[in-house]
């Protein structure tokens, strides 16, 4: 911990550095490196935080023993190194490695923690299993991908499970991607092929390349099964459906990258692939042990290779989306998104749910904008703090808001840090009819009323109030009951 950071003897050795906010002020606490630090091990590639544990993967290191660093024999075998917090300092408690290591496994491409629970991903494993612990030593099925599980007694970590998908194939990636909450871990496997569409449908044709798949086990006691199949209600051939996921108790996330359709905002239009690579979210829920599709995400500048999906996180009602490829210039919150001007600059776009129905909140861009910088290539959540990473940022500062002024940094990287974000201007979002009843949600402003009212004529001028809000600066659900009479003709009017 805390070495020599000028020491670049060891190329894409890699690190990873912990920053913690004291008051309003941000500062580095931790510099953090392999107790095996070896040159081209991508050190850093994946992080996750839980309370004062994290968990660094190394998709590339080489060591070829399980439990302690040995022999470099296993190349881009990887791993995954923990480190805890005690006080203010941090140290490294555990180094892991998968029970099959393998040559080229990229163990560590994809890393997640809840508790005392970790699973890693390794999306280049060769076995066929199809069965959680099963087989790892048949190599039959080149990258169909496999997850680990690991549990912490006291201070010691070991293997819990060996996670495989029930129709596991050949180049799969299963584990490109990983999130867990509590007992349930969810597994992205982007390069899956199957056709199916929704909750739990046929796995087994081939007949959608690349279209992808997420996979939901859980925990009972020590043992773990597969709970659910996921899959776009929209599935297309080259999605990507799973490259990203976040998962929030019963609310899971996952990115399609690589998806075409050309509708914008929530309630986009699934069927129109005319933005190639505009990408999506969805967002599953799970009551009991059944999940099901809440929402299709768009950006509302929905544009061709904007990669919207890249990044993924969830805190509660509130969901962050990476498009690392979206090309407006605007700097810092709620810009001019129809300027495409800055080439693959990147954007974030947060949601909020308000019961069931989802609905844009902010368009965050870098205060620093620039071409090529993939603003949005990773995301983080949690409570109110927005973490958003550029990793092809180029300017030289260091340390916390440094000049952001020169490029003298080729793709150094940058992360920004938002929190509390400003009060969002009063709009109506999203007017829905459903069950005879009329539904509007209002982005709110404090200390303002808002009114629902409707006429069944515009020639008239006395409007009828269905129902009231005081603002507070969140989504107020407005509902007019009894609509299911003639038509009418509503407004919201702000007081």
């Amino acid at each position: 911990m805390d070495g020599d950071q000028t020491d670049n003897h060891a190329s894409g050795a890699g690190a990873a550095y912990v920053f913690q906010r004291v008051g309003a002020t941000w500062v580095q606490q931790a510099y953090l490196k392999a107790s095996n630090a070896d040159a081209g091990d991508a050190f850093g590639t994946a992080v996750a935080i839980s309370g004062d544990t994290i968990v660094v993967g190394a998709y590339l290191e080489d060591g070829g023993s399980v439990g302690s660093p040995g022999s470099n024999s296993a190349s881009a075998s990887g791993a995954a190194y923990v480190f805890v917090r005690q006080g203010t300092s941090w140290s490294q408690q555990a180094y892991l490695k998968a029970s099959n290591v393998g040559v080229n496994d990229y163990f560590g491409a994809a890393v997640a923690i809840s508790g005392d629970t970790i699973v890693v991903g390794a999306p280049l494993e060769d076995s066929n299993s199809q069965v959680i612990n099963g087989n790892q030593n048949n190599e039959s099925a080149p990258g169909a991908g496999a997850a680990y599980v690991f549990v912490r007694n006291g201070t010691s970590w070991t293997q819990q499970a060996y996670l495989k998908a029930a129709n596991a194939g050949a180049n799969d990636v299963f584990g490109a991607s990983v999130a867990a909450s509590d007992g349930t871990v969810i597994v992205g496997a982007y390069l899956e092929a199957s056709s199916a569409t929704g909750i739990n449908g046929n796995g087994d044709d081939d007949l959608a390349a690349n279209s992808g798949a997420v996979y939901v086990f859980v925990r009972e006691g020590a043992v773990w099964k597969q709970q659910a199949y996921l899959k776009a209600s929209n599935t297309g051939q080259g999605d990507f459906f799973g490259n990203a996921v976040a998962l929030a108790g019963n609310t899971a996330i996952v990115g399609a990258v690589g998806e075409d359709s050309n509708g914008a905002g929530p309630f986009g239009n699934p069927n129109d692939n005319s933005s190639a690579d505009a990408g999506a979210a969805y967002i599953f829920v799970r009551t009991g042990t059944a999940w099901k599709q809440e929402a299709y995400l768009k950006a509302p500048n929905v544009g061709g290779s904007d990669h919207f999906g890249y990044a993924v996180a969830l805190s509660g009602n509130v969901a962050a989306v990476g498009a690392n490829g979206e090309d407006s210039s605007a700097t810092g919150a709620q810009g001019e998104q129809a300027d495409d001007s800055a080439l693959d600059s990147g954007a974030v776009y947060v949601f909020s749910r308000v019961g069931t129905a989802w609905s844009v909140d902010y368009y965050l861009k870098a205060a620093n904008t620039g071409a090529g910088d993939t603003f949005g290539g990773a995301v983080g959540l949690s409570g109110t703090i927005l973490a958003v990473g550029a990793p092809a940022e180029d300017a030289s500062g260091r340390g916390v808001n440094p000049s952001a002024s020169d490029n003298n940094a080729l793709d150094s990287g940058a992360v920004y840090l938002w929190d509390n974000l400003a009060t969002v201007p009063s709009t109506l979002r999203d007017p829905t009819f459903a069950d005879s009843q009329f539904f509007a949600w209002i982005q709110t402003e404090p200390a303002k009323t808002y009114f629902l009212e409707y006429v069944t004529a515009l020639a008239e001028t006395t409007w009828v109030e269905a129902d009231r809000a005081q603002g507070n600066g969140t989504v107020k659900q407005l509902t007019d009951p009894t609509a299911n009479g003639p038509r009418r003709f509503y407004r919201a009017r702000i007081q």
